[in-house]
Protein backbone atom coordinates (compact mmCIF):
# COMPACT_ATOMS: atom_id res chain seq x y z
CA UNK A 1 0.00 0.00 0.00
CA UNK A 2 1.09 3.58 -0.85
CA UNK A 3 1.00 5.70 2.25
CA UNK A 4 2.10 9.34 2.55
CA UNK A 5 0.43 12.73 4.58
CA UNK A 6 1.39 15.24 2.00
CA UNK A 7 -0.96 16.40 -1.00
CA UNK A 8 -0.71 14.81 -4.34
CA UNK A 9 1.48 16.97 -6.54
CA UNK A 10 -0.98 18.27 -9.48
CA UNK A 11 -3.88 16.90 -8.31
CA UNK A 12 -7.05 18.92 -8.51
CA UNK A 13 -10.20 17.48 -6.78
CA UNK A 14 -13.78 17.59 -8.24
CA UNK A 15 -16.59 16.95 -6.58
CA UNK A 16 -19.56 16.54 -9.14
CA UNK A 17 -22.66 17.86 -6.57
CA UNK A 18 -25.38 17.46 -8.72
CA UNK A 19 -28.53 15.09 -9.50
CA UNK A 20 -31.25 14.59 -6.87
CA UNK A 21 -30.88 10.69 -5.68
CA UNK A 22 -34.44 9.71 -7.37
CA UNK A 23 -34.02 5.97 -5.56
CA UNK A 24 -34.10 7.76 -1.86
CA UNK A 25 -37.43 9.91 -2.67
CA UNK A 26 -39.19 11.27 -0.62
CA UNK A 27 -35.91 12.12 1.66
CA UNK A 28 -34.43 13.31 -1.08
CA UNK A 29 -35.94 16.26 -2.78
CA UNK A 30 -34.94 18.29 -6.03
CA UNK A 31 -34.03 20.96 -3.35
CA UNK A 32 -32.91 18.94 -0.72
CA UNK A 33 -31.01 16.31 -2.81
CA UNK A 34 -28.85 13.51 -1.75
CA UNK A 35 -25.66 14.49 -0.97
CA UNK A 36 -27.30 17.51 1.46
CA UNK A 37 -28.40 14.62 3.78
CA UNK A 38 -26.46 12.99 6.67
CA UNK A 39 -27.24 9.28 5.86
CA UNK A 40 -24.62 8.10 7.54
CA UNK A 41 -24.89 8.89 11.09
CA UNK A 42 -21.85 11.14 11.36
CA UNK A 43 -23.38 14.18 12.21
CA UNK A 44 -22.47 15.93 9.01
CA UNK A 45 -24.19 15.67 5.28
CA UNK A 46 -22.34 12.93 2.43
CA UNK A 47 -21.11 16.52 0.99
CA UNK A 48 -19.24 17.36 4.30
CA UNK A 49 -17.70 13.89 4.14
CA UNK A 50 -16.48 14.05 0.83
CA UNK A 51 -15.00 16.99 1.49
CA UNK A 52 -13.26 15.92 4.49
CA UNK A 53 -11.46 13.00 2.24
CA UNK A 54 -10.26 15.06 -0.84
CA UNK A 55 -8.57 17.73 1.43
CA UNK A 56 -5.72 15.92 2.67
CA UNK A 57 -4.93 14.72 -1.05
CA UNK A 58 -5.62 17.91 -2.88
CA UNK A 59 -5.48 20.71 -0.17
CA UNK A 60 -8.65 22.74 0.74
CA UNK A 61 -7.10 25.65 -2.77
CA UNK A 62 -7.75 23.06 -5.07
CA UNK A 63 -10.74 21.21 -5.08
CA UNK A 64 -13.41 22.35 -7.11
CA UNK A 65 -17.16 21.93 -6.64
CA UNK A 66 -19.71 21.42 -9.74
CA UNK A 67 -23.47 22.41 -8.62
CA UNK A 68 -26.87 23.42 -9.68
CA UNK A 69 -27.07 27.28 -9.00
CA UNK A 70 -30.20 26.53 -6.68
CA UNK A 71 -27.59 24.68 -4.60
CA UNK A 72 -25.37 27.37 -4.22
CA UNK A 73 -26.16 28.76 -1.04
CA UNK A 74 -26.66 25.18 0.87
CA UNK A 75 -23.40 23.85 -0.80
CA UNK A 76 -20.98 26.74 0.33
CA UNK A 77 -23.02 26.99 3.98
CA UNK A 78 -21.59 23.14 4.14
CA UNK A 79 -18.11 23.99 2.58
CA UNK A 80 -17.55 27.68 3.66
CA UNK A 81 -13.99 26.82 3.04
CA UNK A 82 -14.41 26.24 -0.39
CA UNK A 83 -13.14 29.36 -3.12
CA UNK A 84 -15.22 31.20 -4.99
CA UNK A 85 -13.46 30.40 -7.90
CA UNK A 86 -14.16 26.88 -7.33
CA UNK A 87 -17.91 26.78 -7.43
CA UNK A 88 -19.01 26.31 -10.91
CA UNK A 89 -22.59 26.73 -11.14
CA UNK A 90 -25.03 24.52 -13.63
CA UNK A 91 -27.82 26.63 -14.99
CA UNK A 92 -29.96 23.71 -15.22
CA UNK A 93 -28.49 19.43 -15.19
CA UNK A 94 -26.74 18.20 -18.21
CA UNK A 95 -25.25 14.86 -17.13
CA UNK A 96 -21.80 13.70 -15.86
CA UNK A 97 -19.80 14.97 -19.00
CA UNK A 98 -20.33 18.11 -18.95
CA UNK A 99 -20.14 18.90 -15.59
CA UNK A 100 -16.65 16.95 -15.58
CA UNK A 101 -15.73 18.32 -18.82
CA UNK A 102 -16.38 21.91 -18.13
CA UNK A 103 -14.62 21.20 -14.97
CA UNK A 104 -11.45 20.25 -16.70
CA UNK A 105 -11.45 22.46 -19.13
CA UNK A 106 -11.23 25.62 -16.93
CA UNK A 107 -8.97 24.26 -14.69
CA UNK A 108 -6.49 22.75 -17.66
CA UNK A 109 -6.57 26.73 -18.91
CA UNK A 110 -5.78 28.00 -15.42
CA UNK A 111 -3.43 24.90 -14.64
CA UNK A 112 -2.04 23.33 -17.85
CA UNK A 113 -1.61 20.06 -17.23
CA UNK A 114 -3.30 19.53 -14.37
CA UNK A 115 -4.39 16.05 -13.35
CA UNK A 116 -8.16 16.59 -11.87
CA UNK A 117 -10.08 13.52 -10.04
CA UNK A 118 -13.85 13.34 -9.97
CA UNK A 119 -14.84 11.94 -6.95
CA UNK A 120 -18.91 12.06 -6.68
CA UNK A 121 -20.56 14.04 -3.70
CA UNK A 122 -22.59 11.18 -2.58
CA UNK A 123 -20.87 8.48 -1.58
CA UNK A 124 -19.95 6.63 1.79
CA UNK A 125 -15.99 5.71 1.63
CA UNK A 126 -14.37 4.41 5.17
CA UNK A 127 -10.32 3.25 5.32
CA UNK A 128 -8.59 6.56 4.26
CA UNK A 129 -4.98 5.19 4.03
CA UNK A 130 -6.62 2.46 1.62
CA UNK A 131 -8.53 5.35 -0.26
CA UNK A 132 -5.52 7.63 -0.21
CA UNK A 133 -3.24 4.70 -2.04
CA UNK A 134 -5.95 3.82 -4.08
CA UNK A 135 -5.66 7.53 -5.59
CA UNK A 136 -2.09 8.48 -5.44
CA UNK A 137 -1.70 4.79 -8.17
CA UNK A 138 -4.05 6.40 -10.05
CA UNK A 139 -2.61 9.50 -9.96
CA UNK A 140 0.42 8.00 -11.21
CA UNK A 141 -1.14 6.32 -14.28
CA UNK A 142 -2.81 9.20 -15.12
CA UNK A 143 0.42 11.16 -15.14
CA UNK A 144 1.45 8.22 -17.39
CA UNK A 145 -1.24 9.25 -19.91
CA UNK A 146 -3.87 6.89 -19.06
CA UNK A 147 -7.73 7.61 -18.17
CA UNK A 148 -8.20 5.98 -14.77
CA UNK A 149 -10.94 4.77 -12.66
CA UNK A 150 -11.07 3.28 -9.46
CA UNK A 151 -12.89 -0.10 -9.57
CA UNK A 152 -14.09 -1.72 -6.40
CA UNK A 153 -13.79 -5.52 -5.26
CA UNK A 154 -17.48 -6.46 -4.71
CA UNK A 155 -18.29 -8.48 -1.48
CA UNK A 156 -21.38 -9.58 -2.67
CA UNK A 157 -23.36 -10.12 -5.79
CA UNK A 158 -25.13 -6.68 -5.89
CA UNK A 159 -27.67 -5.75 -8.32
CA UNK A 160 -27.77 -1.90 -7.89
CA UNK A 161 -24.13 -0.88 -9.06
CA UNK A 162 -22.74 -1.22 -12.55
CA UNK A 163 -19.27 -3.15 -13.31
CA UNK A 164 -16.20 -2.58 -14.91
CA UNK A 165 -14.37 -6.13 -16.21
CA UNK A 166 -10.75 -5.87 -15.80
CA UNK A 167 -8.17 -7.09 -18.15
CA UNK A 168 -4.25 -8.10 -17.40
CA UNK A 169 -2.73 -6.14 -15.35
CA UNK A 170 0.21 -2.94 -16.95
CA UNK A 171 3.10 -2.07 -16.08
CA UNK A 172 3.14 1.51 -14.77
CA UNK A 173 5.44 3.38 -12.51
CA UNK A 174 3.77 4.30 -9.14
CA UNK A 175 0.42 2.09 -10.30
CA UNK A 176 2.00 -1.32 -9.46
CA UNK A 177 -2.08 -2.88 -8.88
CA UNK A 178 -3.24 -0.92 -12.42
CA UNK A 179 -4.63 -3.30 -14.77
CA UNK A 180 -6.40 -2.51 -17.98
CA UNK A 181 -10.17 -2.29 -18.53
CA UNK A 182 -11.89 -4.74 -21.32
CA UNK A 183 -15.13 -3.12 -20.84
CA UNK A 184 -18.08 -1.50 -18.78
CA UNK A 185 -21.11 -3.50 -17.89
CA UNK A 186 -24.74 -2.07 -16.67
CA UNK A 187 -26.37 -3.01 -13.39
CA UNK A 188 -27.11 -6.63 -13.84
CA UNK A 189 -29.44 -8.96 -12.91
CA UNK A 190 -29.08 -11.35 -9.83
CA UNK A 191 -28.19 -14.03 -11.96
CA UNK A 192 -25.55 -12.06 -13.73
CA UNK A 193 -24.40 -10.34 -10.54
CA UNK A 194 -23.89 -14.27 -9.07
CA UNK A 195 -21.28 -14.90 -12.34
CA UNK A 196 -19.74 -11.58 -11.99
CA UNK A 197 -18.91 -12.32 -8.55
CA UNK A 198 -17.52 -15.82 -8.99
CA UNK A 199 -15.68 -14.92 -11.75
CA UNK A 200 -13.02 -12.32 -9.99
CA UNK A 201 -12.58 -9.98 -13.07
CA UNK A 202 -15.60 -7.67 -12.21
CA UNK A 203 -15.11 -5.02 -10.18
CA UNK A 204 -18.05 -2.47 -8.90
CA UNK A 205 -17.84 1.19 -11.10
CA UNK A 206 -17.67 3.46 -8.37
CA UNK A 207 -18.10 6.16 -10.79
CA UNK A 208 -14.28 7.88 -10.08
CA UNK A 209 -12.23 8.99 -12.47
CA UNK A 210 -8.60 10.42 -12.39
CA UNK A 211 -7.16 11.69 -15.59
CA UNK A 212 -4.78 14.85 -16.99
CA UNK A 213 -7.60 17.45 -17.90
CA UNK A 214 -5.57 17.74 -21.17
CA UNK A 215 -6.27 14.08 -21.62
CA UNK A 216 -9.93 13.56 -20.96
CA UNK A 217 -10.72 16.86 -22.61
CA UNK A 218 -9.35 15.13 -26.14
CA UNK A 219 -11.56 12.09 -25.53
CA UNK A 220 -14.19 14.43 -25.63
CA UNK A 221 -13.46 15.88 -28.38
CA UNK A 222 -12.91 12.61 -30.10
CA UNK A 223 -16.66 11.36 -29.13
CA UNK A 224 -18.39 14.21 -28.91
CA UNK A 225 -16.90 17.03 -30.75
CA UNK A 226 -20.18 19.10 -30.69
CA UNK A 227 -20.63 18.86 -26.19
CA UNK A 228 -16.28 19.39 -26.72
CA UNK A 229 -16.53 22.57 -28.70
CA UNK A 230 -19.62 24.06 -25.93
CA UNK A 231 -17.12 23.49 -23.01
CA UNK A 232 -14.47 24.74 -24.47
CA UNK A 233 -16.31 27.86 -25.17
CA UNK A 234 -17.63 28.47 -21.34
CA UNK A 235 -14.06 27.68 -20.00
CA UNK A 236 -12.99 30.38 -22.26
CA UNK A 237 -15.49 32.98 -21.38
CA UNK A 238 -15.51 31.71 -17.65
CA UNK A 239 -13.30 33.50 -15.64
CA UNK A 240 -14.19 36.68 -17.75
CA UNK A 241 -17.18 39.26 -17.48
CA UNK A 242 -18.62 37.77 -20.29
CA UNK A 243 -19.36 34.56 -18.22
CA UNK A 244 -22.86 35.04 -17.81
CA UNK A 245 -23.97 35.66 -21.52
CA UNK A 246 -22.11 32.62 -22.54
CA UNK A 247 -23.52 30.30 -20.27
CA UNK A 248 -26.76 31.49 -20.71
CA UNK A 249 -26.26 30.84 -24.67
CA UNK A 250 -24.58 27.81 -25.00
CA UNK A 251 -25.33 26.00 -21.81
CA UNK A 252 -28.46 24.67 -22.78
CA UNK A 253 -27.03 23.37 -25.68
CA UNK A 254 -25.04 20.70 -24.27
CA UNK A 255 -25.91 17.48 -25.27
CA UNK A 256 -26.99 15.57 -21.93
CA UNK A 257 -24.72 12.31 -21.95
CA UNK A 258 -23.08 10.06 -19.25
CA UNK A 259 -18.84 10.27 -18.72
CA UNK A 260 -19.22 6.53 -18.70
CA UNK A 261 -20.64 6.70 -22.72
CA UNK A 262 -18.50 9.53 -24.02
CA UNK A 263 -15.29 8.76 -21.94
CA UNK A 264 -14.85 5.40 -20.21
CA UNK A 265 -16.12 3.12 -22.79
CA UNK A 266 -15.09 4.20 -25.62
CA UNK A 267 -11.25 4.63 -23.90
CA UNK A 268 -11.53 1.52 -22.87
CA UNK A 269 -12.42 -0.06 -26.22
CA UNK A 270 -8.99 1.97 -27.54
CA UNK A 271 -7.08 0.27 -24.60
CA UNK A 272 -6.48 3.58 -23.02
CA UNK A 273 -8.47 3.38 -19.83
CA UNK A 274 -6.93 1.83 -16.69
CA UNK A 275 -8.71 0.28 -13.33
CA UNK A 276 -7.58 0.66 -10.00
CA UNK A 277 -8.85 -1.94 -7.64
CA UNK A 278 -9.65 -0.26 -4.50
CA UNK A 279 -9.42 -2.28 -1.35
CA UNK A 280 -11.39 0.46 1.01
CA UNK A 281 -15.04 0.13 2.21
CA UNK A 282 -17.47 1.63 -0.45
CA UNK A 283 -21.14 2.41 -1.28
CA UNK A 284 -22.93 4.86 -3.20
CA UNK A 285 -25.91 4.45 -0.81
CA UNK A 286 -28.17 4.27 -3.75
CA UNK A 287 -31.33 2.80 -2.35
CA UNK A 288 -33.02 2.55 1.17
CA UNK A 289 -31.57 -1.31 1.29
CA UNK A 290 -27.95 0.23 1.47
CA UNK A 291 -28.60 2.74 4.08
CA UNK A 292 -30.65 0.00 6.18
CA UNK A 293 -27.36 -2.06 5.51
CA UNK A 294 -24.87 0.78 6.66
CA UNK A 295 -27.01 1.18 9.96
CA UNK A 296 -27.34 -2.62 10.87
CA UNK A 297 -23.94 -3.73 10.49
CA UNK A 298 -25.50 -6.28 7.41
CA UNK A 299 -27.85 -8.18 9.63
CA UNK A 300 -30.72 -8.21 8.34
CA UNK A 301 -32.43 -8.79 11.78
CA UNK A 302 -31.73 -4.90 12.58
CA UNK A 303 -34.31 -2.45 12.47
CA UNK A 304 -32.50 0.73 11.29
CA UNK A 305 -34.56 4.30 12.81
CA UNK A 306 -33.21 7.52 11.36
CA UNK A 307 -34.69 10.81 11.53
CA UNK A 308 -34.68 13.91 14.88
CA UNK A 309 -37.32 12.59 17.19
CA UNK A 310 -38.34 9.70 15.26
CA UNK A 311 -40.88 7.57 17.21
CA UNK A 312 -40.89 3.96 16.32
CA UNK A 313 -42.35 1.07 18.65
CA UNK A 314 -41.68 -2.20 16.32
CA UNK A 315 -41.88 -6.28 17.51
CA UNK A 316 -40.31 -8.71 15.55
CA UNK A 317 -39.51 -6.33 12.51
CA UNK A 318 -36.44 -5.24 10.58
CA UNK A 319 -35.65 -3.24 7.46
CA UNK A 320 -35.29 0.83 8.02
CA UNK A 321 -37.26 3.41 8.95
CA UNK A 322 -36.88 7.60 8.81
CA UNK A 323 -39.20 9.98 10.01
CA UNK A 324 -39.19 13.73 9.98
CA UNK A 325 -42.95 14.55 11.33
CA UNK A 326 -42.47 13.04 14.90
CA UNK A 327 -45.60 10.77 14.30
CA UNK A 328 -45.65 7.41 16.46
CA UNK A 329 -45.03 4.75 14.03
CA UNK A 330 -45.61 0.96 15.15
CA UNK A 331 -44.25 -2.02 13.11
CA UNK A 332 -45.27 -5.40 13.64
CA UNK A 333 -44.34 -9.09 12.45
CA UNK A 334 -42.73 -7.13 9.12
CA UNK A 335 -39.23 -7.97 7.46
CA UNK A 336 -37.31 -5.98 5.55
CA UNK A 337 -39.81 -2.93 5.71
CA UNK A 338 -38.82 0.58 4.20
CA UNK A 339 -41.34 3.04 6.04
CA UNK A 340 -39.88 6.84 5.14
CA UNK A 341 -42.47 9.28 7.03
CA UNK A 342 -42.12 12.83 5.29
CA UNK A 343 -44.43 15.86 6.02
CA UNK A 344 -46.12 15.42 2.77
CA UNK A 345 -44.96 12.23 1.38
CA UNK A 346 -45.21 8.57 3.05
CA UNK A 347 -43.12 5.63 1.08
CA UNK A 348 -44.04 1.75 2.66
CA UNK A 349 -41.58 -0.89 0.47
CA UNK A 350 -39.09 -3.50 1.04
CA UNK A 351 -35.73 -3.52 0.85
CA UNK A 352 -35.94 -6.00 -1.77
CA UNK A 353 -38.51 -3.48 -3.71
CA UNK A 354 -35.57 -0.49 -2.70
CA UNK A 355 -34.20 -0.08 -6.30
CA UNK A 356 -37.67 0.76 -8.20
CA UNK A 357 -38.95 3.64 -6.17
CA UNK A 358 -36.99 5.44 -8.89
CA UNK A 359 -39.97 4.87 -10.59
CA UNK A 360 -42.28 6.27 -8.15
CA UNK A 361 -40.43 9.39 -9.16
CA UNK A 362 -40.92 9.01 -12.88
CA UNK A 363 -44.84 8.40 -12.36
CA UNK A 364 -45.19 11.52 -10.07
CA UNK A 365 -43.31 13.57 -12.93
CA UNK A 366 -45.49 12.27 -15.32
CA UNK A 367 -49.13 12.90 -13.43
CA UNK A 368 -47.54 16.65 -12.89
CA UNK A 369 -47.08 16.37 -9.32
CA UNK A 370 -44.03 18.35 -9.21
CA UNK A 371 -45.15 19.54 -5.46
CA UNK A 372 -43.62 16.81 -3.96
CA UNK A 373 -40.60 16.09 -5.94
Amino acid sequence: MITSSEPLDRLYSVIPAGGIGSRLWPLSRADAPKFLHDLTGSGQTLLRDTWDRLVPLSSEQRIMVVTGRAHRSAVEQQLPELADPNVVLESEPRDSTAAIGLAAAILQLREPGVIIGSFPADQVIKGDALFRSAVTEAVAAADAGYIVTIGIRPTEAAIGFGYIKSAAALAVDGAPTALAVDSFVEKPSPEVAERYLADGNYLWNAGIFIARADRLLAEIASTEPELHAGLMRLAEAWDTPARGAVVDQVWPTLKKIAIDYSVAEPAAAAGKLVVIPGQFDWDDVGDFASIAKLHSGGRKSNLAILGDGARVLADSSSGIVVSHTGRMIALIGVEDIVVIDTPDALLVTTSANAQKVKAVVDALKLSGSSDVL
